[in-house]
């Protein structure tokens, strides 16, 4: 009988060890997609109201090729 709860005591300190290192990896996750979420954000907002006096970046198609 104290063999068993040793093994189980055993188990639980491994599953123990394993939430945790679970949840340090959730907290750094969640840091990144909050860290993406701003940033995104900002990039949203950047190309909705450029900051050049209310003109929109020009297009890429509007370049002439360099050959021209």
């Amino acid at each position: 009988m104290d063999k068993r709860i040793t093994e189980l005591e055993i188990k639980v300190a491994y599953q123990e060890d394993t939430i945790q290192q679970l949840d340090s990896v959730v907290c750094r996750q969640q840091e990144q997609i909050d860290k993406l979420q701003r940033q995104f954000k900002q990039l949203t907002q950047a190309m909705e109201s450029p900051d050049d006096g209310g003109k929109a970046a020009p297009s890429l198609f509007d370049e002439l090729p360099p050959h021209y």
